[in-house]
């Protein structure tokens, strides 16, 4: 997409002394990235945090790295949200003090490349000087920020650690954003940019409004995706080799026969609704085989391949009549014909083994998820109960197929936005009684 922020501070804050905090989603574990950094002509100037595409992060100014962690720690996992925390405090006596950085709460030290000594007592960074400062791609600009960014906050003139923005959830024990930063002191150029605001991403929520200009902002730039709540997407460790994941993982494309992608996110009980656009002809559904599913491995997948159970409908992007097909086998259903730019709705009900499809608001065969009736298929005999089931997305036709999966955070326009009874996700149609979006808070309450 290209979407970056950046801004020029009007005038200097401190350059020894600061914090940098942030949570992200990186979709592309192989792609360099720079999350932010400064330009400039000299050491102290030019600065650059970057995602690595070895999946590790490297913290450097101008001709050197300060810090590499791509042999000792790696982000692997496109489904889950990592918080950094880059804490400078460069009047430190010892060097190895100077340069904090901290994984989801935790103070990593164990680098495979270290040169902290290079930072001197003193040192000046060009961060919070009065010079470009960018967030989600390099000054150039390039590099882009290829996932999700929430919470992005900048500290001038103190080093904080990981408590001062997070904390264990007292429930699941997992580390978590805090709510309400408004106690910290933000100085000079600090800010807090939550993201919430689809017209103006760079705001400045501290108080100093200090907000950041946004660049090549897109339809699906802004998304409910976040690390109090993730989303699922599609998941580039589950896919065959010619398909192309983009749109934070929310876009499939390729051009060769047997292609296929699983999402992010599984589930073996409750009831599921999402909605997937149709760019070309494609075939959209479930796999039913939780422990056969490893896409990564093949080159392809035929219609009958073991490495996916799939049910799906098999749309027709001329218009023309659809087929289905369950595990391996095509069959007739009464579905509707569909065409490129048609919006699908897929409800899944886990608890009953039915899968219904709607297209542009209405549901195929009179079907009636909320009530439990008029399903496309009934998938029973071809599912395990207990088995965990995952979206997927198809292309057994040998042209090119390509599709827009809304899991609740779209990539595309959205014209009248509906969330489920819990307020989460934003679709295009109602979501069914009793239905909910793939996210984390509703897997741990109905998955």
């Amino acid at each position: 997409m290209g979407t970056y922020l950046n801004r020029t501070p009007s005038s200097a804050g401190n350059r020894g002394i600061w914090t940098v905090s942030c949570w992200i989603k990186k979709a592309n574990p192989t792609h360099r990235t720079v999350l932010f950094g400064t330009p400039g002509s000299d050491n102290n100037s030019t600065m650059q945090f970057i995602l690595h595409q070895d999946s590790g992060v490297r913290f450097g100014v101008n001709n050197f790295n300060v810090f590499t962690t791509t042999n000792t720690f790696v982000m692997r996992d496109p489904a889950s949200w990592y918080h950094l925390v880059l804490s400078i405090n460069t009047s430190e006596g010892s060097s190895d003090n100077r340069t904090k950085f901290y994984i989801n709460g935790e103070r990593f030290t164990n680098f495979d490349g270290n040169n902290l000594n290079n930072i001197t007592n003193g040192f000046q960074y060009g961060w919070n000087n009065t010079i470009v400062h960018t967030i989600g791609a390099e000054s150039t600009p390039a590099d882009y920020m290829d996932g999700y960014i929430t919470n992005f906050v900048n500290i001038d003139g103190q080093a904080l650690g990981p408590s001062s923005f997070g904390e264990t959830d007292s429930t699941t024990g997992e580390w978590k954003p805090k709510a309400d930063l408004s106690g910290l002191t933000f100085g000079t150029n600090g800010f807090w940019q939550k993201y919430e605001s689809a017209g103006n991403l760079g705001l400045d929520s501290s108080g100093n409004s200090n907000t950041y200009t946004v660049n090549n902002a897109g339809t699906g730039a802004q998304t409910v995706d976040t690390a109090s709540n993730n989303f699922c997407t599609l998941n580039p460790l589950q896919q065959t080799t010619s398909v192309t994941l983009s749109n934070g993982n929310l876009v499939a494309t390729n051009t060769a026969n047997d292609q296929g992608a699983a999402g992010t996110m599984a589930f073996s009980a409750g009831k599921w609704y999402w909605e997937v656009k149709l760019v070309n002809k494609v075939e959209v559904g479930i796999n039913l085989d939780s422990n056969i599913l490893q896409l990564s491995n093949d080159s392809t997948l035929s219609s009958n391949d073991s490495n996916l159970k799939q049910t799906a409908l098999v749309t027709n992007s001329a218009g023309g009549p659809n087929d289905f097909r369950f595990n391996g086998s095509t069959e007739t259903v009464n579905s509707t014909a569909c065409s490129d730019g048609d919006i699908l709705m897929v409800a899944v009900d886990a608890d009953n083994t039915k899968i219904y499809y709607g297209k542009n608001g209405t549901w195929m065969n009179s079907g009636n998820p909320a009530g439990g009736s008029g399903e496309l298929k009934n998938f029973s005999s071809g599912y395990t109960a207990g088995n965990f089931i995952t979206p997927t997305f198809q292309n057994g036709i040998g042209t090119t197929a390509s599709c827009q999966f809304n899991f609740g955070n779209p990539p595309f326009s959205i014209s009248s936005g509906n969330a489920d009874a819990n307020g989460f996700g934003n679709f295009e149609y109602a979501v069914p009684s009793g239905y909910y979006a793939l996210c984390t808070k509703n897997i741990n309450s109905y998955g």
